[in-house]
């Protein structure tokens, strides 16, 4: 049985696990207010770190906001995303959109990585 929690062993924590992201990318997905980047974990788990600047979304109301529906799509999803470290940064503008919308659009990003991810699997089996 799977579970949807979010405990602290998913999460991305320290700047060395977020450097290993953005040093060693292999997927991403983008649309206009989000970029998601991943790289296999290690820790045989998905985790999930965020990078939302105070630049791009003023408030922390709106900051905290934006961070609570990615977590809650990724606990969702996790189980059908492969075992990949993931960072999310949000673009400006973001925090103007109603919350149907962030999930859609987190949502769409998280079938785009599923999709190259499988891509990916399949041309190493080929080889």
């Amino acid at each position: 049985m799977n579970t949807f929690e979010f405990p602290r062993s998913v999460r991305l924590l320290s700047p060395g696990d977020f450097s290993q992201v953005f040093n060693n990318t292999e997927f991403k997905a983008s649309n206009r207010y989000l970029l998601v980047l991943a790289t296999p974990s290690k820790s045989g788990d998905s985790r999930l770190g965020f990078v939302i600047a105070k630049k791009h979304v003023k408030h922390a109301v709106q900051r905290n906001r934006v961070k609570r529906i990615i977590r809650e799509s990724f606990r969702l999803n996790q189980h059908q995303l492969a075992n990949n470290d993931f960072v999310i940064l949000a673009r400006p503008g973001i925090s103007d959109l109603e919350n149907a919308k962030i999930r859609e659009m987190i949502d769409s990003l998280w079938f785009k990585l599923r999709q190259s991810n499988g891509k990916r699997s399949n041309k190493t089996r080929k080889r």
